[in-house]
């Protein structure tokens, strides 16, 4: 009887202990000795994603993660996508991350006023993302950060880009404030564009959209620096002064030697250039000038104007600008 009772002490001190091991395989800390990515393809099964995990270093073993999966762990299927594993996460944490689909989330930002050119740049340049992709269309792409998954074509997030900007322009122009200078959603977004890369500054926006609305209406020159520009480097940057010669030159942007909006956006405006030109400043102002301060002086005649322009360039002198 005392050796029956032994060997019954022995066994059950066996189960414990396979119990505690088994506590300790699914519930105690993971072998992962750093932070890492996983993949999961689209329509792998558990025993398959358990396979690469117990390669990836996340687990001791797939045949155990199977069993305590089935054992312990909910029935929802893993879902696709990449994750980000903690270090020393457990197994049964690993298996409800895979099956909760939180995946990792990279952004590719694109700031306000950026050109096309730099656009696909920074497209080019997530590497996680795959395959070509051209340069967009100028002014059809709606600055914002977007989030994609490894694996992700760069068309793809593209694409969710420009039909952003499609609903966002739509719905402002549904919203627009009567007696506005321009006459359709692409002349807007023109302008918007124009706004955009004239001031930094957020208070400014509506009052400079207010002076160039005023040169529309009255057929005056719009005389942006920035229409000047974009023919020459599309959206790059210059890097010098503009010449004299570029000032005089006919090729559809630049408002210098025309009247009236240039024939297509000279960047991606964002939301806030784009309220500013369908719902402008309530003013007379027909000039602007820089004041030093990253801001603007505005003024209503000319005279006005050129004086703002001597106390620029007293300034500039005055900074050995000039």
């Amino acid at each position: 009887m005392r050796r029956l009772g032994c060997f019954g002490l022995i066994a059950l001190l066996a189960v414990l202990g396979a119990a505690m091991l088994a506590f300790q395989d699914w519930g105690g800390r993971g072998p992962l000795n750093r932070n890492t990515s996983f993949q999961v393809a689209e329509g792998a099964s558990l025993a398959q994603t358990a396979e690469r995990l117990e390669k990836a270093g996340a687990i001791r073993s797939a045949a155990r993660f199977k069993l305590f999966a089935r054992l312990f762990g909910a029935s929802a299927p893993v879902k696709a996508g990449e994750y980000r594993i903690p270090a020393r996460l457990s197994a049964a944490d690993i298996l409800k991350l895979l099956q909760g689909g939180k995946t990792l989330q990279r952004f590719v930002t694109i700031p306000e006023g950026l050109p096309s050119v730099l656009v696909r740049d920074r497209l080019m340049a997530a590497k996680e993302l795959t395959g070509p992709v051209a340069v967009p269309v100028e002014g059809t792409v709606l600055p914002d950060s977007y989030s994609f998954q490894r694996g992700d074509t760069r068309q793809q997030v593209l694409d969710r880009m420009q039909n952003a900007m499609l609903l966002y322009l739509a719905r402002a122009w549904e919203a627009r404030k009567p007696g506005i200078a321009v006459s359709s959603p692409r002349e807007a977004l023109i302008l918007a564009s124009i706004v955009e890369k004239e001031t930094g500054k957020p208070s400014e926006r509506r009052l400079v959209a207010a002076v160039y609305s005023n040169r529309l209406k009255r057929s005056m020159m719009l005389q942006a620096d920035p229409t000047t520009i974009y023919p020459i480097t599309r959206g790059r940057p210059l890097g010098r002064r503009i010449l004299r010669s570029e000032l005089h030159a006919k090729n559809g942007y630049n408002t210098y030697a025309m009247t009236g909006l240039p024939a297509g956006p000279i960047c991606n405006p964002g939301r806030a250039s784009i309220d500013a030109v369908l719902d402008p400043e309530q003013s007379n102002a027909l000039y602007f000038v820089a004041d030093g301060t990253g801001g603007h002086v505005f003024a209503d005649t000319l005279d006005q104007h050129n004086a703002n322009v001597q106390k620029w360039y007293a300034l500039r002198r005055a900074r050995g600008e000039m």
